[in-house]
């Protein structure tokens, strides 16, 4: 078994450059969980990527758990992806204009997840949200949306309020500059409680145009749904002429190839997706029925455009990625590669009695510093996130990099080697020892 290294990294360039950094843009960052103000100290700045590992400005060597959020199922520079991207490349990176590239990948994406019986290519996970719920909107012909305390989709003016991934990690309830009037057609309500939902319906009758959800919740940590949960949404929506959204920017490709609409056997109206279908490229996705989605233009009044959606170098990464993910066994292989990571938390939690419970989705995990079971944002909000900030530092320091952030999964990748993981349990293990103390 690979020991995990104990002795505390050096990080002169990276601060150099960071400090430089700080000087023309915002915070130093792009965007605001990089900047590590959760977990204390300054980030690292990195230079390459390969397979599970990556590498700062110093030399300095990771085991990397965050993989650009998820999107990189198959680890950095993963050579089919890498030859699919420079082969583009040299063709041309932006059109403008269709390409058959743009077809072969829907015809992927149909086939996979058959909810989505038409798609429309964006460039972002936000645009993809705030796209489907505008659909949403025009559809029914109401205003209010359910969105639940703690999912993030996107940093749209909709969607920020008691929302999980950098606002969780920042402390920010609710955004300034976010309009009263808009911030009062979204109702939140606690994840994994479907009475609160009824009632929501019940008090708002024929105004409600779409509850919008994480299948699995990924960015208040992971939080999977309570049995029943994700089919008594789609029975309310139902019931009171609403459409459901299922967000699937994070699971969608990684819990299984159709997504978590195909793990629940729930069928979403609309599921919006992003990460790993662009093989770590700016793309995402929303589709859904094809009478509601012929109502997106030219077919229909509902407007959205962007002159890089279903560019060409996001085109040919995601069909490689499809290809590679689509072979028989593969997410059998990464979901034992995450069990077994688990299952070593799970054991170092108990070894060291420390106050804090494990959870796991597929590849998706998250060490909450919590006693008792995280089930929704409030409980995920009691979580100590100065015992996980020493915890994420003491991990750092023996080579191992998680999402600087309590409240964000950490991904295991098909990249990631046995003894990855036995070295990862080992760090664990010590890293909980110095959280403790």
């Amino acid at each position: 078994m690979n020991s995990p290294k104990t002795v505390k990294m050096d990080r002169p360039l990276s601060r150099e450059i960071f400090r430089r950094a700080t000087d023309v843009l915002v915070g130093g960052v792009n965007s605001p969980v990089r900047a590590f103000r959760a977990v204390g100290g300054e980030p690292i700045v990195v230079d390459h990527a390969s397979g599970a590992r990556l590498w700062d400005a110093d030399g300095n060597e990771y085991i990397d758990y965050v993989c650009s959020w998820g999107a990189l199922i198959l680890g950095h520079a993963h050579p089919k992806v890498v030859q699919a991207i420079s082969g583009q490349a040299r063709r041309g990176t932006s059109y403008g204009m269709p390409t058959e590239l743009e077809v072969e990948l829907a015809t992927r994406i149909r086939a996979a997840l058959p909810s989505c019986e038409k798609v429309r290519f964006v460039s972002s996970g936000t645009e993809a949200t705030m796209s489907a719920v505008r659909l949403a909107r025009a559809a029914t012909g109401r205003d209010l949306l359910i969105k639940f305390d703690g999912c993030y989709h996107g940093h749209s003016d909709s969607f920020l309020s008691e929302a999980g991934s950098g606002l969780a990690t920042l402390g920010i309830a609710a955004c300034p500059g976010v309009p009263q009037a808009l911030a009062a057609l979204t109702l939140n309500t606690p994840y994994n409680d479907a009475a609160a939902v009824e009632k929501l319906f019940d008090q708002n009758r024929d105004k409600i145009a779409a509850v919008i959800v994480e299948p699995v919740a990924a960015n208040m940590g992971v939080v999977p749904p309570a049995e029943g949960f994700l089919q008594s949404l789609r029975d309310l929506a139902t019931r009171h002429g609403a459409l459901l959204i299922f967000d699937e920017v994070i699971t969608g490709f990684r819990v299984c190839y159709g997504g978590a609409q195909t793990l629940s056997g729930v069928t979403p109206d609309l599921t919006t997706l992003g990460k790993i279908i662009g093989g770590g490229l700016p793309v995402a996705a929303y589709g859904g029925r094809r009478d509601l989605m012929e109502r997106v233009s030219p077919l229909g009044p509902v407007y959205q455009a962007g002159t890089l959606s279903g560019n060409p170098l996001a085109m040919s990464a995601g069909i490689a990625s499809l290809e590679l993910l689509a072979a028989p066994g593969f997410y059998e292989s990464i979901d034992a590669r995450a069990k077994r990571l688990g299952d070593g938390i799970a054991a170092a939690l108990r070894e060291t009695g420390a106050a804090a419970t494990a959870a796991r989705a597929g590849s998706l995990l998250t060490l909450f510093f919590s006693p008792e079971r995280v089930t929704d944002y409030a409980g995920a909000k009691k979580c100590d996130t100065k015992r996980f900030a020493a915890f994420f530092r003491a991990m750092l320091d023996r080579g191992i990099f998680l999402a600087p952030s309590q409240f964000e999964a950490l991904f295991v990748s098909a990249a990631h080697s046995d003894a990855d993981i036995d070295r990862t349990i080992a760090a664990c293990r010590e890293s909980l020892a110095v959280a403790a103390g």
